[in-house]
């Protein structure tokens, strides 16, 4: 099937009507529909027909839809549907009625300061949320972030999103836009969260600055910056960004993966210093420093080992690891082969063995206490937070995580030691990090009575909104939303959509109109005509009378009934030629039609008041109540004149 704008006005799949076009891509095409089951808009992204038989689009297709069906989440764009119809694929998701990041950033340049930090700091919500779920989103991008009117953020686009680590290659090719890509992305090495978070300090970048760090002629030239380039502090292109949004970005920007946050917990953390005007953490610093000392990689090494990692291989050639890159760059640091590297192992494996003696002999001398700790109070606390503070106080946090109805998500809601208690210098602090609510599966009460499904939805813990809808039985529950089976955060609201019996309305006076007038007039009411023909003085298909009465009140769809005319009887008109004038009025009348007298001067005494001439003529048939024309003549001794009256 072609997929173009022929689809608008169409029904999609049988539920989806299509309204208007949101916009293309080289994947799908995106629509404003109106979802006719559950009311509500939706977008519907569908797939191109050109990729319809590609089975790897069709792949990340399906992996889009899979990947974030499985998230719900406040920042994460939610998936209602997936299917296949009309010889193509296609995704329902929540309809989010604003812009993307991009066009935000286009039209308005560079965001406020506290902005950009509340927009990062939102979609490392969504990060989060995500990669505690196994998934990797693995093209953020401001492309696919929306805002909507109220700066809510929600991220979209899980078609390359694959779950755990991943190889970014796709059939020889990267897969992602290259301003945005990781460095082991451009490597086409494998991937895990904090590639993510790699990609959104670009995204952070370019919402302080109005650009991104790194960019070139061609996406070779810009993966090969991310993999050897030092970006330039955000600052530097503007003097307001304080320099702890500086090191926060740097660091997220840290080539090396082990160098970056490493979690969305640890940079939201950051940010949220910075939005309190608190200095961030010490490892932030430092390694915001060593990203700007970084020394350059020598020019020929780094195009020729970028460009093998890069390019797609050649089928006969083995294709040089990332390791290479490494090794490359730390025998150059080491100053070349004139230096052996042996005795410096030699050596440090005597310095080594050397310390783990005197750590014995110390603790033989000192004997077997070991200081203590006291445990602070950490419920309550955001979990980035807390295991910064216990990390401070030299011991080792171990996060689980489980429901609470009391603590929101992301907050610490149990711990063990407990406040007060004393834990060995290095211990470990368990600490039980909320999801949220726990969840309930939406009951099924689609054609339940509305008191029978209210029931059943605050028995499963959730809170039931009505909503009325078109319907002939009063009170019939037509569908939920979220739908059955869905699973839920206990206390959710669930829109429960509920026929209120069918729609009236006033029916309009038809009454002297013409048929056709008449039809057009009920169908835009919502009414349907019944027409029948009946004998009448008046026009012909004109009605003339309707029932039920105008201004009644009736269910949309009723059927009018009228009476139509047929046209007047045709009746032969009489001769009353040489019949005097009041004998003429008499018959004519008496036939049914109307008589207008004319006067005519005449010369002969005997045709005084006698009919001259009539029309129509005597003989001829004409519609009763259509109006006869008499000439009635007038003697006199003068020219003859012609005098008309009624």
């Amino acid at each position: 099937m072609a997929v173009s704008d022929s689809l608008i006005d169409t029904l999609f799949d049988g539920r989806y009507r299509i309204q208007r076009k949101l916009g293309a891509g080289g994947m799908a095409d995106v629509y404003l529909a109106e979802d006719q089951e559950l009311g509500r808009r939706v977008a519907i992204k569908i797939l191109n027909s050109r990729h319809g038989n590609d089975d790897q689009f069709i792949e990340r297709f399906r992996r889009e839809a899979k990947n974030a069906a499985a998230l719900n989440h406040p920042n994460i764009v939610s998936i209602y549907d997936r299917g296949e119809a009309e010889d193509t694929y296609y995704i329902a998701m929540e309809f989010l009625d604003g812009r993307t990041l991009k066009e935000l950033i286009v039209g308005r340049g560079a965001a406020p300061v506290n902005v950009a930090i509340e927009y990062a700091r939102q979609i490392l919500s969504a990060l989060r949320f995500a990669h505690r779920h196994g998934i990797v989103h693995r093209d953020i991008k401001p492309h696919n972030v929306l805002v909507d009117g109220e700066g809510r953020v929600k991220v979209t686009d899980f078609g390359i999103a694959r779950a755990g680590t991943s190889q970014m290659t796709e059939t020889g090719s990267i897969v992602g836009t290259a301003q945005y890509l990781s460095p082991e992305q451009a490597r086409g090495g494998e991937v895990d969260p904090r590639s993510d978070l790699y990609s959104l300090g670009i995204v952070l970048y370019e919402l302080l600055t109005g650009k991104t760090p790194f960019d070139g002629e061609t996406p070779v030239e810009i993966a090969m910056k991310h993999l050897s380039t030092a970006p330039q502090p955000p600052s530097k292109l503007r003097p307001d960004i304080p320099p702890e949004l500086d090191m926060v970005v740097l660091r997220a920007l840290a080539k090396n993966p082990d160098d970056r946050y490493q979690s969305a917990d640890e940079m939201e953390a950051d940010l949220d210093r910075v939005a309190r005007g608190a200095n961030v953490s010490a490892a932030t610093v430092d390694t915001a420093t060593q990203v700007l000392r970084r020394p350059p990689v020598a020019a020929a090494a780094e195009s020729a080992t970028a460009a093998t990692m890069i390019a797609p291989p050649p089928p006969t050639r083995t294709r040089v690891v990332p390791t290479a890159v490494v090794e490359e760059e730390e025998f150059e640091e080491r100053g070349g082969p004139e230096r052996p590297l042996w005795p410096w192992l030699v050596a440090a494996a005597f310095v080594i063995a050397a310390a783990i003696a005197g750590f014995f002999v110390y603790h033989e001398l000192a004997g077997s206490s070991t200081p203590q700790v006291p445990v602070n109070n950490y419920v309550n606390e955001p979990v980035g937070r807390a295991k910064q503070q216990i990390t401070a106080a030299n011991l080792h946090a171990k996060v689980n995580h489980g429901t609470s109805k009391r603590y929101r998500q992301g907050i610490v809601f149990r711990q063990d030691p407990g406040v007060g208690s004393k834990v060995d210098k290095g211990g470990t602090v368990t600490i039980w990090v909320s999801t949220g609510p726990p969840k309930v599966d939406v009951p099924n009460v689609k054609g339940e009575q509305w008191a029978d499904a209210q029931a059943a939805l605050h028995n499963a813990g959730l809170k039931p909104v009505k909503f009325g809808v078109p319907g002939d039985t009063t009170g019939k529950v037509t569908a939920t939303d979220p739908p059955a089976g869905k699973s839920v955060p206990v206390g959710t609201k669930i829109r429960v959509n509920v026929m209120n019996g069918p729609v009236t309305a006033a029916i309009p006076g038809v009454v002297g109109e013409s048929l056709n007038d008449a039809l057009a007039k009920l169908q835009a009411a919502g009414f349907t005509g019944n027409p029948s023909f009946v004998d009448s003085t008046a026009p012909k298909d004109t009605v003339v009378s309707q029932s039920p009465a105008p201004g009644t009140q009736e269910s949309k769809g009723t059927s009018v009934k009228l009476s139509v005319s047929n046209g007047p009887p045709q009746v032969t008109v009489t001769s009353v030629v040489g019949y005097t004038a009041q004998q003429a009025f008499q018959t004519l009348e008496g036939e049914g039609f109307r008589v207008n007298e004319q006067t005519v001067t005449v010369s002969d005494p005997n045709q005084d008041g006698v009919v001259q001439s009539q029309n129509p003529p005597g003989g001829t048939k004409a519609d009763k109540g259509s109006p006869v024309t008499i000439v009635v003549g007038q003697f006199s001794g003068g020219p003859p004149t012609t005098t008309t009256t009624g």
